[in-house]
């Protein structure tokens, strides 16, 4: 499975906490309300970056059982973990069972399923069985900043649209969980829950990096470029040229980037808002 250092999880914090969306978080939040306590399940945690934003939006009791395949990444959430969680629980889990009928005991009584910078690694048949076991458990959904394929950068460059559809491509490749829908999963994603019973909300939630995100900006260019130099090694040079002339505008602070991500809600048909 695509993996992710602790670094890297760091840098990204501040953009992710900035982008999502916390009107559907509070959305969830109130449909849970009446939930003491609430057994939240988080996938592919991390350094539980998920629950330390989102525990602030639910009720004081939490149970929170965080999976991973990285068990250094779950060491780190397991010393970061919030004070407003009552218990949680770190699991060292390949997230591949899903598909194979295994992961039963993972889903029985969680009110929600929760995830965050998952979905677009993951396939068709991978999310088609994450919501048959969240309705199976009747329980609410919350996916955040799941990329879209939207990239924009200013200043622009000729090869801007290239490296953007090659990115999208390698977005595309197998990440462990087989062919990935990449900018694609969110679309699935609710037609997955719809077809579920589920009502769905979806909302942008997009990186919006300024000048100032120098720290990010530069190690996202270099993976933007590596991961389009992998799908066309014959254009490495351009690439190449272009990553220089990007991370330039990245040291002179004059390069924005916004990356598209989306947020999606979602809660089956006998769970009433209120």
């Amino acid at each position: 499975m695509t993996a992710f250092s602790a670094e890297w999880l760091a840098l990204r914090a501040a953009a992710d906490s900035a982008a999502r969306s916390s009107r559907l978080a509070q959305l969830v939040a109130q449909m849970l309300s009446a939930v003491d306590p609430i057994r939240v399940l988080d996938l592919a945690s991390g350094t539980g970056a998920n629950v330390r934003y989102l525990s602030e939006f639910f009720p004081a009791r939490q149970e929170w059982l965080l999976v991973d395949h990285d068990r250094d990444l779950l060491d780190h959430a397991r010393r970061q973990l919030p004070s407003s969680v009552s218990h949680a629980e770190v699991r060292q889990t390949d997230l591949r069972i899903i598909t194979d009928g295994g992961a039963a005991e993972l889903f029985s009584g969680r009110a929600l399923v929760t995830a965050s910078a998952l979905l677009d690694l993951v396939s068709g048949a991978w999310l088609s069985a994450l919501a048959t076991q969240c309705s199976g458990n009747g329980s609410a959904v919350l996916f955040a900043l799941t990329y879209d394929g939207r990239m924009q950068c200013t200043p622009e460059e000729p090869e801007d649209a290239r490296v953007r559809d090659l990115v999208t491509q390698h977005q595309r490749s197998d990440k462990g969980f087989g062919p990935a829908l990449g900018p694609d999963a969110v679309e699935r994603a609710e037609q997955c829950f719809t077809r579920a019973g589920y009502s769905v909300q979806r909302e942008r939630s997009d990186w919006i990096l300024a000048p100032e995100a120098a720290a990010l900006q530069r190690p996202l260019i270099q993976g933007w470029a590596d991961a389009a130099a992998e799908i066309a090694p014959d254009e490495a040079a351009s690439i190449r040229a272009w990553c220089a002339r990007r991370l330039a505008h990245v040291d002179a602070l004059r390069s924005r980037i916004v990356v598209g991500h989306e947020d999606l809600a979602g809660w089956p048909g006998n769970l009433v808002i209120g």
